[in-house]
């Protein structure tokens, strides 16, 4: 691969007669270590940060005649206004090294590496500046985009350090474990599988109440977290639970015969499956005994890219210290393998009182269900009784499970509810 093929041509330069105030506010705004000094539109120059932090130390000169004050290392921060008044051509690195766009992208990386410096202009044979190849682009480009996007396990392994930690639990658990308790002794269920069970919170919620639960989670973190909150539980409420990490057939077929009457998909674990919920449906039909309920909750993709253009949600989170705030930002693709799958975006920011930082992002694909594909993919499997039910979530306020009917371009998730007699 050349430069050519990942370099950047949206380029922050600067003139020379630029003061490195300016230069500072765009190494810091854009989240870079340098910039190109430009004249005429060609290369003359590039200001790092090493660069400007250079002055802020006196010169072996200044050294020499004033031993003293040159160790004054606190004296040295007053400086930083007559520093930031200075000029771009009295700070900059003069003759950069720099790459053309024919240039090797690992010849590219070997002159970062032997000049210890992380981006480098390019340039054509004029040394006018076309553009800027960073480390990052290299390594995104030569590994990043060689590697699949995350799978279940990844993927939740990674939310379980971050997002599930910041649920409203007491929030969600009060709303949602209500609609659930009535269904279930509606229908006389006693024993429950939650699939993907994630930390746990609707296994022990469900216990509490009287039920034999057993969670399984892909996620063996998930289930390291679920354990040890079950370790803190009343001993007449730990005894009905149990805790599986592993694939769920392999554990399908370790408690079939165990008399599950009923197995629930809540927060889009079905649609985790992307290649292989059809598998996952009947499997778990399987598993359960002949009087049995199917719950699924399902994201309504359809609400998502026709009213909310793709953003699933935005959610600003308070800090465990005073000051700091955690962002969450989930967002969809629109599917393109003829409507079988959608591509899920999510990324967290930090703020630490004085300015935002990029901290993560995943990408991770989902089957693209709606309630026309569930209930084709149910009744092929000889179930009839299936009620569809919606409900809202605006980021952080969760709602009851099946009190409202399923409106495709409001409610925010798919509630259904499978019978088989």
């Amino acid at each position: 691969m050349k430069v050519s093929d990942v370099m950047s041509k949206q380029i922050d330069s600067v003139a020379p007669t630029a003061d490195v105030k300016h230069v500072a506010r765009l190494i810091f705004g854009h989240s870079i270590n340098g910039v190109p000094v430009v004249k005429d539109k060609k290369l003359i120059g590039f200001i790092t940060e090493r660069d400007i932090l250079s002055k802020f130390y006196p010169s072996m000169q200044e050294y020499v005649e004033d031993p003293v004050s040159a160790r004054d290392f606190e004296g040295m921060e007053e400086r930083v206004p007559e520093i930031l008044a200075l000029t771009a051509d009295k700070i900059m690195s003069k003759n950069p090294i720099s790459v053309t766009p024919e240039t090797p992208l690992l010849h590219a990386q070997s002159l970062m590496f032997i000049h210890k410096i992380g981006r480098l202009p390019v340039v054509d044979k004029q040394g006018n500046l076309l553009g800027i190849v960073s480390k990052g682009d290299i390594f995104r480009s030569v590994v990043g985009d060689r590697l699949a996007l995350d799978d279940n396990e990844e993927y939740n392994d990674w939310l379980s350090k971050h997002y599930y930690l910041t649920v409203d639990w007491k929030g969600r658990l009060s709303s949602e474990i209500p609609d659930l308790v009535k269904l279930f002794n509606k229908h006389k269920i006693k024993k429950i599988i939650d699939v993907g069970c994630g930390t746990g919170e609707h296994v022990i919620a469900l216990a509490k109440e009287g039920f034999t639960v057993c969670g399984v989670e892909r996620s063996e973190l998930m289930i390291k977290e679920a354990n040890e909150k079950k370790e803190a539980l009343p001993s007449n409420v730990k005894e009905r639970i149990k805790f599986i990490a592993g694939e769920y057939g392999d554990i399908f077929n370790e408690i079939k015969g165990d008399g599950y009457q009923s197995a629930i998909f809540m927060g889009n674990t079905i649609s985790h499956n992307p290649f292989n919920y059809g598998d996952v449906f009947k499997k778990t039909a399987d598993l359960l005994t002949q009087k049995s309920i199917l719950v699924f909750q399902i994201t309504n993709f359809e609400k998502v890219f026709k009213i909310q253009h793709r953003l699933l949600d935005l959610i600003f989170v308070k800090g465990e210290d005073k000051g700091k705030e955690h962002a969450f930002l989930e967002f969809y693709d629109l599917p393109k393998d003829r409507g079988k799958t959608v591509m899920k975006t999510f990324a967290i920011f930090d703020f630490n009182g004085k300015k935002w930082k990029f901290d993560g992002l995943r990408n991770s694909l989902f089957a693209y269900l709606t309630k026309e594909k569930i209930t084709n993919i149910l009744s092929k499997n000889g179930y009839k009784d299936i009620s569809f039910y919606g409900s809202s979530y605006d980021g952080t306020k969760w709602d009851y499970l099946f009190r409202k009917p399923f409106e495709p371009l409001k409610s925010d998730w798919l509630n259904v509810v499978v019978v088989r007699k």
